[in-house]
């Protein structure tokens, strides 16, 4: 029984000593390229240009990849693998009565939904309540026990105490949170030192937040808070994002030196601007508005589009016009897991350029995350590759149609 299991694993996924990959055309984080192919040695690529530039080693695979564009794994910026969609389970509810057991194991298959979907690296950005779950799905990833993504985790995220939910309880009932609580200078920076420690990549902090259920965001840190805990974080070579729709919230973000704003609606022209000139970036999550939007009853087939929409392209596109860096991420989780694409769909909806999309996806998201080998289709870069049905810079919507998947120089769909 054991051998037969064995047996099935190895035979699911498979990885050659040296392949080729032969689309109709390439991109390769910055263009497209026609008549090229890609070579794959082990975990890394060797070539990648023109196919009558190559002498191919002797026993190379050939993957013959008709029909379709060869690009790097999607880099998706914003994820939280221990939700689901809010139509199925409200967000309150996934705190407060699904256990860290059983959303670990939600979270086993979400993450095995996102490498099939193409989507060969993945920030978490909050466990949303699961404390530290989102570091061990990274774990039993990376040791080989499930399928999934690279990930990087930012843990449980911090909130200014008594700015985050669940609420609506009487001060008699304590209830799990969503994220870690710190007030203060020395508190902030000991929750950044106890995630770190405790194996976050990275440090999220909520900027803004509605204090009361129902109510407009407003600020929540300090600024001397936010400047301590992105000193903390950078001092042992980790960096901080922000959730951050206000302008006041964002303000304080960016001045205390954060790296990428999540979500970004209220931003005004003077905001971005401070954005673009401190080379912080915007992950604009506009799927996860748009998802919630319908949730709440608005027919996109019928319906005029609402105002929380209306204000989203808005401020989409000052931020587009500002020329900051845009971040693909689309808080999935609050949307259905393997549907990443969705968020591409809406970028190119509100102003942005396919192959700008393309980039941002890819090797866009890898400088900004850090990720010096990954996000684009070169020689000496690690093999995350995938391939889809079509030509996506003339129709974004071809993304969906992921034919093939490769990560680490492993192919998990052909």
């Amino acid at each position: 029984m054991k051998l037969i299991l064995f047996i099935f694993i190895f035979s699911s996924y498979t990885c050659f000593a040296q392949t080729l990959l032969k689309p109709d055309q390439v991109f390769d984080g910055t263009e497209l390229h026609v008549n090229w192919v890609v070579l794959v040695e082990g975990n890394q690529i060797t070539y990648a240009g023109k196919a009558n530039g190559l002498t191919l080693p002797k026993n190379t695979t050939e993957v013959d990849l008709a029909g379709s564009t060869l690009m790097p794994g999607i880099i998706e910026g914003h994820s939280h693998v221990l939700l689901h969609p809010y139509n199925e389970t409200d967000w309150n509810d996934q705190v407060l009565k699904e256990s860290p057991v059983e959303r670990a194991i939600r979270g086993t298959v979400h993450v095995k939904n996102s490498l099939l979907a193409g989507v060969t690296t993945m920030r978490d950005l909050g466990a949303e309540g699961a404390g530290y779950t989102d570091v061990y799905l990274k774990k039993t990833i990376d040791d080989g026990i499930i399928v999934g993504p690279r990930l990087l985790v930012a843990g449980p995220a911090i909130v200014a105490t008594g700015a985050y939910g669940p609420k609506g309880f009487h001060d008699g009932v304590t209830v799990p949170l969503g994220a870690e609580p710190a007030s203060g200078v020395d508190q902030c920076i000991e929750a950044v030192r106890r995630q770190m420690g405790n194996g976050a990549d990275l440090i999220k902090i909520y900027a803004d937040y509605r204090w009361t259920p129902g109510a407009d965001s407003k600020a929540t840190f300090l600024q001397e808070e936010i400047n301590a805990m992105v000193a903390t974080a950078t001092t042992a070579g980790k960096y901080v994002v922000a959730h951050a729709s206000t302008p006041e919230g964002m303000k304080r973000a960016i001045l205390g030196g954060v790296e990428t704003i999540e979500h970004g609606d209220g931003g005004t022209p003077e905001i971005f601007k401070m954005m673009k000139d401190k080379g912080v970036g915007l992950c604009p999550t506009l799927a996860a508005g748009d998802a919630i939007t319908q949730y709440q009853g608005w027919n996109k087939a019928t319906d005029p589009e609402p105002k929380r929409i209306q204000q989203k392209r808005k401020s989409f596109k000052m931020a587009l016009d500002s020329g900051l860096q845009i971040v693909f991420g689309g808080d999935v989780g609050v949307f259905t897991h393997g549907e990443n694409y969705r968020e591409m769909e809406l970028m190119v909806d509100y102003g942005m350029k396919p192959l700008e999309v393309l980039k941002s996806a890819t090797s866009g998201n890898a400088s900004m995350f850090h990720l010096n080998r990954l996000g684009s289709l070169k020689a000496g870069f690690l093999a995350d590759i995938i391939a889809v049905k079509g030509n996506p810079e003339q129709d974004i919507s071809v993304v969906k149609n992921v034919s093939f998947v490769m990560k680490d120089g492993v192919i998990y769909k052909e």
